[in-house]
């Protein structure tokens, strides 16, 4: 096991206190969680810790998607209403219309990679499905033929016996102090 170096998830890592953690990438490769994990979460975990922009996007889109993001904006929005301009706030205007253009393109990014990870696992699921199809008529089959073998076995022991007993019947003379 490694220790966390610097920008490279560890397989030791702790889990994180910020909100949505778990969708981050050192923590969905954690060692105890990997047996819990649908084989594409973690191929697409694997993929997005091996990429520095994909990690700057993922904490710039957890941040960007959580209530501190709301209530700093509310406080720094407030604050420089209040003491940095005056009506009707031009500089403000620009800097929130800068921010909302650079956060859509973070959240265009997160949806096309959500979109590229649920098409990876919807395959794999399909692919999943035919192999679990394919066993289970293999199964069915099996059963099938085990059933005919039985129950022709159980019809020639049933016939013979019967056939036995009739014979038995036949070749002893009755006896009439025979109840």
């Amino acid at each position: 096991m490694t220790e966390k170096t610097g920008d490279r998830p560890s397989s030791t890592a702790t889990p994180q206190t910020r909100a949505h953690s778990y969708l981050r990438p050192v923590r969905l490769l954690a060692q105890g969680e990997r047996s819990n994990r649908h084989p594409s979460v973690l191929a697409e975990a694997e993929h997005r810790a091996a990429s520095l922009q994909l990690r700057v996007a993922d904490a710039i889109t957890s941040f960007a998607g959580s209530m501190n993001f709301v209530y700093l904006h509310v406080a720094l929005f407030a604050v420089w209403m209040l003491v940095f301009e005056q009506s009707p706030w031009p500089t403000l205007t620009l800097i929130v219309s800068l921010e909302a253009i650079f956060l859509s393109t973070f959240v265009m990014i997160g949806q096309n990679r959500q979109a590229a990870f649920q098409q990876a696992k919807a395959d794999h699921d399909y692919t999943a499905q035919e192999q679990l199809l394919v066993e289970n008529t293999d199964l069915t089959r099996a059963v099938h033929e085990l059933t005919r073998q039985i129950h022709a076995r159980i019809l020639k022991d049933g016939m013979a016996s019967s056939s036995e007993s009739v014979s038995a019947d036949q070749a002893t003379p009755e006896d009439p102090a025979k109840p």
